[in-house]
């Protein structure tokens, strides 16, 4: 396996890892979710994966097929920086914002080969913390976080109307 940024060769398997994302999310929560959605255009991603304070990283089988576009996971970051704020310390955050791995590879540690290589560019890049949020309604992938280290640090709460 490598691990490695992404590129626009890589947006239709993103776009593949986005939807199961999005199925789990939207069997939580048949109401906030769609399923079989696209959370980005493919123009989005491509301005995305140019972004540097965006970083996407990818994980793929060395062995793939030529122009096989199937990832094993991927890892959607963003950069937070809180320098200037009122009222939060000057200190920058690389944010999770999606980690997904492919369900014809789960099982096989490639999530967590994936978030520590995060968590390892997180520290090489100097940042203060790395966060993430994660859905109450998918408990495994709870656990997971859980297990590689994360703790709460704000619980996000709702009352449907």
């Amino acid at each position: 396996m490598q691990i490695r940024p992404a590129t626009e060769e890589d947006i239709p398997g993103l776009h593949e890892l986005l939807i199961q994302v999005c199925n789990v999310h939207a069997e939580g929560r048949p109401d906030l979710f769609i399923p079989n959605a696209r959370k980005y255009t493919d123009e989005e991603l491509a301005g995305l994966i140019a972004d540097p304070k965006h970083p996407i990283f990818v994980a793929v089988d060395e062995n793939r097929e030529e122009g096989s576009h199937e990832l094993l996971a991927h890892a959607f970051c963003e950069i937070q920086d809180h320098a200037g704020s009122n009222n939060l310390c000057p200190e920058t955050t690389l944010y999770l914002d999606d980690l997904c791995v492919n369900a014809n590879a789960r099982g096989q540690h490639v999530g967590e080969e994936l978030y520590r290589f995060v968590l390892d560019y997180a520290k090489e890049q100097g940042f203060y913390r790395l966060t993430l949020h994660v859905w109450s309604c998918n408990p495994k992938a709870q656990g997971f976080y859980e297990h590689m280290g994360l703790v709460p640090y704000m619980v996000g709460m709702e009352q449907i109307l």
